[in-house]
């Protein structure tokens, strides 16, 4: 039997610093949740030694080298995957589950002229990938969800005017990977609200403390982020602390920040062992919140778990339905994933989704500063409700289109002007980007059909000026039940790619990066060095340095590829 070989070029870790369906969906058949086994081994490897909870963030800053990068090649070996720092994985204890992802396909905009989503500002896929890359490995295809890739990068968009919450910026060029096609850029910015300025907060933390979560990635870590989280909070703010393994309990009552110390020492003290009670806790966690709920306040409640409830309230459709019905009350709920080997991260999307909260993977504390200090308003300050996106396109200018990602957030396009449909939450100073492939009218190797007995009728209007097509969005207020409407026309001006913004070129690249990970059918000719080269010349400011960390790992990712690129 050969050994697996792990060439590594250098060691560290790689930093990223710097449900609906629609009319698309009658080609999308159900499946069930899958597992991904990622290799076998005889007996598992006992895992690195758990690493010290670190309360200070500075001290964190001085003992880790921002600048360093991994370079890791593996082989796969029959019995063994080693990765970073000769982490083993096994089949023994690895269940990760991940949702089943049918692509969307091209659409003839004769047939089905409008499409329909909602909008999603999830960052987990992309650093759980990371984690996976980290360690020397790719992750499975269902692990990739092109539009969380896209959507964990903040970009440049303008900011929103008067009185409205929201502003809408649209772009369009040459498909990168496809330039006989078009790539249509939609962003929407939401507006920022000044961390000084955002409301009481009545947090209920929801930690699970079962023996899964008895891993130096999961609840060391757990504690060390919620520290960080901790130190954003002010003397208005209230934190209780609820947990659950073989049963759940309270073991913090709701206490105010300004008593740190307490909060501090009781998350701290937290262990891990028992079998995992999920429902019950999240049950207890909504009574918490209720009985202190701030009235135009943020009241939400944090769930930060592995995702393997084994106990109780376990399937996920009861979940799902307990869930509905508590965020009724005004209280949201948000979700932040811990670990690997047992990860259910279908379990948790869903439970964010109809939590009104967002859903984010921890892989290290780096992350945990981006989640929980960087883009702490947005996390924990919902600015709209109840978001759908729809575009209508011009059958005179556009044969067909692709929605890139975005296939569990598809809705009935009747939906969208109903106000009963639930769709997503954005937060304070949140973007929301999505892509389109379009194959304008006229192009040789459209797929497009000439029908015999239908017959549409195209307006003059449709092939006057350069609209390529309408892009309008719907939300509500968080504490409203009625929408409000905005949309504006895309046009297509023409630019060169190489003219496009920073923010048009960078999204470009990182969806480039999704397809090739998920070996899409619609990759064309995407490649790599293609994609690093859009990505390092369109870094823009990049403050925290997310950018490079994404060039970092798919510098990585391709030194990890079977096949030549």
């Amino acid at each position: 039997m050969k050994k697996l070989i792990l060439s590594v070029a250098s060691l560290c870790v790689i930093y990223s610093c710097g449900t609906n369906k629609n009319t698309e969906a009658d080609t999308t058949t159900t499946q069930t949740s899958t597992t991904h086994p990622i290799v076998t081994t005889d007996t598992p490897p006992e895992p690195p030694e758990i690493n010290e909870v670190v309360n200070d963030e500075e001290e964190l800053m001085e003992d880790v080298d921002v600048g360093d990068v991994a370079f890791m090649k593996a082989s796969k070996s029959k019995r063994t995957l080693v990765g970073k720092n000769g982490y083993m994985y096994s089949n023994d204890y690895n269940t990760e589950e991940y949702e089943p992802i049918t692509e969307n396909e091209f659409k003839e905009v004769l047939k089905n002229p409008l499409s329909t989503f909602s909008a999603d500002v999830d960052g987990a896929s992309y650093s759980n990938t990371r984690r996976f890359i980290s360690r020397g490995q790719l992750p499975p295809k269902d692990a990739v969800r092109i539009e969380e890739f896209i959507n964990y990068f903040d970009y440049d968009y303008k900011n929103p005017t008067g009185n409205n919450p929201f502003s809408i910026n649209t772009e369009v060029s040459e498909c990168p990977w496809n330039p006989g096609n078009r790539l249509v850029h939609i962003g929407l910015q939401g507006k920022k609200i000044a961390t000084d300025n955002l409301p009481k907060s009545n947090l209920v933390f929801l930690l699970d403390v079962s023996g899964s979560m008895d891993a130096p990635d999961k609840l060391p870590l757990l504690k060390s982020s919620f520290n960080l989280l901790l130190d954003q909070l002010g003397e208005n703010d209230r934190i209780a602390v609820v947990v659950y393994a073989g049963a759940a309990g309270v073991v913090l009552p709701s206490t105010s920040c300004d008593d740190k110390e307490t909060i501090i020492d009781a998350i701290n003290k937290l262990d891990a062992g028992g079998s995992t009670a999920g429902g019950e806790g999240i049950q207890l966690a909504y009574k918490i919140a209720q009985e202190n709920f701030i009235k135009g306040g943020n009241n939400r409640i944090i769930l930060a778990t592995d995702g393997d409830f084994n106990i109780g309230t376990s399937s996920n459709a009861e979940l799902v339905r307990l869930i509905e019905e508590k965020r009724k009350s005004g209280v949201f709920l948000s979700v932040l994933g811990f670990g690997s080997g047992n990860y259910k991260d279908s379990k948790m999307e869903q439970l964010a989704d109809k939590g009104n909260g967002n859903y984010n993977y921890i892989d290290n504390l780096f992350e945990a500063k981006k989640v929980l200090v960087n883009e702490m308003g947005g996390t924990m300050m919902t600015i709209a409700k109840d978001v759908k996106i729809q575009i209508e396109f011009n059958p005179a200018k556009v044969a067909q289109y692709r929605l890139i990602g975005y296939e569990n957030r598809k809705l009935n396009n009747e939906d969208f002007n109903d106000d009963t449909k639930d769709a997503g939450e954005i937060g304070s100073g949140h973007t929301v980007t999505a892509l389109y492939e379009i194959v304008p009218v006229g192009k040789e190797n459209s797929t497009s059909t000439d029908y015999k007995y239908l017959q549409t009728s195209i307006s003059e209007t449709a092939y006057k000026g350069n609209e390529l097509a309408t892009v309008k969005f719907r939300y509500k207020a968080p504490n409203s039940d009625t929408s409000s409407l905005l949309e504006q026309i895309i046009k297509d001006n023409n630019t060169e790619l190489s003219k496009t913004s920073d923010n048009f070129r960078f999204s470009a690249a990182v969806a480039e990066f999704g397809l090739l990970l998920r070996d899409s059918k619609f990759k064309g000719s995407a490649n790599y060095p293609q994609l690093l080269e859009l990505a390092k010349g369109a870094k823009g400011k990049d403050e925290y340095g997310y950018r490079i960390g994404f060039i970092t790992m798919a510098e990585s990712s391709q030194s990890l590829r079977r096949e030549p690129y």
